[in-house]
């Protein structure tokens, strides 16, 4: 998290200033903004900062480096604008690691920059930014420092291509809640942003002091991870979503995963902060390279700890925006400390585990991070998102981390903001083009201290805006997730030494007719079916799926479908789960 500043009396008119050019400067195209234009650092407004040409490469005749206070900055004169929306990218060098840079647009926030590491002059897209008629300023100032800055690039922006973004999700199995949720996210994709918000106290805050909850409640499972409940931790943050889900609002859960164990619990490195790399000694890549080791078989204690949580929601019908792993490429969490290997490949064995072996189809997967070389892949991501926390009291558009989201998923993706300090104006937003399904403000000071969202532009955006939906303008969005329902029913028909027979009995238990089903569930005991009849059953170790035949898919509301089978081994008492087609 970056050091939060107010912005001055002077940025925030000219963030007015900015809102009230977006009707005007969308037609303007003129020959020349028809060209990208460079603009030289060192020929800049230098706070803080000196002019070097000791590191070859650079273009022009220096270039800007001393980024090592809070405060350095270069501003850079763009003279003579069309004005409109143009493409911003940075030339820099950051030697020292990633880092990340604030950037202003005539004197206003206009979020941040990632730079990645890099010893040589290389490029980073920063954004888009929207320029006035005449002169404008872009100022590039430290953040997180140590890092120097060549050149800017500005290139004028085209009319939008539509999004490829459809309803479909990466399980093939997700349940009708699940799918219901995703249907209303695609609907509104491109044209509404949901409103969110962390913690239900801050829930309250909002409905107590602006007059509106929001459509998304932000929880999480911390408290249910095992080495912190074997120090006395307790939860009631499932009761809470249970809670939500009664109201009509849409959930979304993250975890910090106190590690499993080698927890430091020294002063400043307490056991309850035991999600941070710093303290704890737990190697999460050696871990995941040996799956006979004590430490693998943690890992897999915990995230079953975590799928009971989940399946409390599952089987109350409650859909979930579920968000793992978060920020794991900042390397603050010990998720993402042995870097992008290791992260992914734990990434995937969860979501192989909720979903193949817990049959957890009511999770929408949400992975959180911009790099391509941490993304997971697209057969287990739904949803591609990013935590932003720029300076505070900047509400600029975060476009760059659109813009990098969008093309990390190749535009198939919802792309969403999983954090933010200071939330995004809408109104820049939709001139930006940065299409944010959804935001959710983190909690504490970021509701409350008046200067991250003062109370003036959290009512204006919450009561005013028609582009951001809350709760009470969601409507029922799963209605045809509770008309669509069915049922499954596991019963003992007889049973010998080293074997059984079973029945399943499926039940369409919703309003409207079914197309098909399919029940999953897992053997404990290393059960095996030898045999089975009116349903094509599958084996994936202990897991089992058994699919509807064409001759039984379709059950009229009230009507049941009977399939049995031989199995193997001790007699087995399973739940089945059922998802409907």
């Amino acid at each position: 998290m970056t050091p939060r500043r107010a912005l001055p009396t002077a940025a925030r008119v000219a963030l007015a200033v900015a809102i009230t050019l977006l009707g005007s400067l969308a037609p303007v195209a003129t020959a020349r903004a028809a060209s990208a234009e460079v603009y030289e650092a060192e020929r800049g407004d230098l706070t803080g900062v000196t002019v070097d040409s000791a590191v070859a490469g650079f273009s022009g005749t220096g270039y800007v480096t001393g980024f090592d206070e809070a405060d350095d900055q270069v501003a850079i004169e763009v003279p003579d604008s069309p004005g409109g929306l143009f493409e911003l990218t940075v030339s820099y060098r950051a030697p020292f690691g990633q880092k990340t840079a604030s950037l202003l647009l005539n004197g206003a926030g206009s979020g941040e920059v990632v730079l990645p590491a890099s010893e040589t002059w290389t490029t980073a897209p920063a954004g888009r930014v929207l320029l006035r008629p005449g002169d404008n300023t872009v100022t590039v100032r430290s953040n997180w420092g140590w890092y120097e800055v060549d050149a800017i690039r500005l290139a004028p922006v085209g009319p939008p291509d539509p999004h490829q973004v459809d309803d479909s999700l990466v399980n093939p199995d997700a349940d009708a809640p699940a799918r219901a949720l995703m249907r209303y996210l695609a609907a509104h994709y491109g044209r509404d942003v949901l409103a969110g918000q962390q913690d239900m106290s801050g829930v309250r805050w909002l409905e107590e002091n602006v007059g509106k909850a929001p459509a998304i409640a932000g929880l999480d499972l911390m408290d249910y991870s095992p080495s912190r409940v074997e120090r006395g931790a307790t939860s009631s943050q499932i009761e809470d979503a249970l809670g939500w889900d009664a109201r009509g609002g849409i959930l979304t859960l993250t975890w910090h995963w106190n590690a499993p164990t080698g927890l430091v619990d020294t002063p400043g490195k307490e056991w309850w902060r035991g999600f941070y790399t710093e303290a704890t000694t737990f190697d999460v890549a050696a871990a995941l390279a040996d799956p006979d080791s004590a430490d693998y078989r943690l890992l897999i204690r915990d995230i079953d700890a975590i799928a009971v949580q989940l399946a409390r929601l599952r089987d109350a019908g409650v859909p979930v925006l579920w968000r793992p792993l978060h920020e794991a490429e900042g390397g603050w969490f010990w998720w993402g400390a042995k870097g992008p290997g290791p992260a992914k490949q734990l990434y995937r064995l969860m979501y192989d585990r909720l979903t193949r072996h817990h049959h957890l189809d009511n999770l929408v997967w949400v992975w959180n991070s911009v790099s391509p070389d941490w993304y997971p892949g697209d057969n287990v991501v739904d949803v591609v998102s990013v935590d932003s926390y720029p300076t505070a009291g900047d509400h600029g558009a975060v476009s760059g981390s659109y813009d990098r989201l969008v093309d990390l998923g190749g535009d198939r993706k919802l792309v969403a903001l999983g954090e933010v300090g200071s939330i995004p104006d809408p109104q820049l937003t939709r001139a930006y083009r940065a299409d944010w399904s959804w935001f959710v403000t983190w909690s504490g000071g970021f509701l409350t201290d008046g200067i991250s969202n003062s109370l003036d532009f959290l009512r204006r955006i919450y009561r005013d805006d028609p582009h951001v939906l809350t709760l009470d303008e969601l409507g029922d969005w799963k209605e045809a997730a509770t008309a669509t329902r069915c049922t499954a029913a596991w019963r003992i028909v007889n049973q010998w030494p080293g074997g059984f027979q079973a029945e399943v009995v499926v039940h369409n238990a919703g309003a409207v007719p079914l197309s098909g089903w399919t029940a999953r569930w897992s053997f404990d005991a290393g059960q095996r079916v030898a045999h089975s009849w009116s349903a094509a059953l599958t084996n994936d170790g202990d897991a089992v799926t058994a699919r509807s035949l064409a001759w039984n898919a379709r059950l009229a509301p009230g009507d049941t479908a009977t399939f049995g089978l031989v199995g193997s081994g001790s007699t087995a008492s399973v739940t089945p789960a059922c998802v409907a087609a």
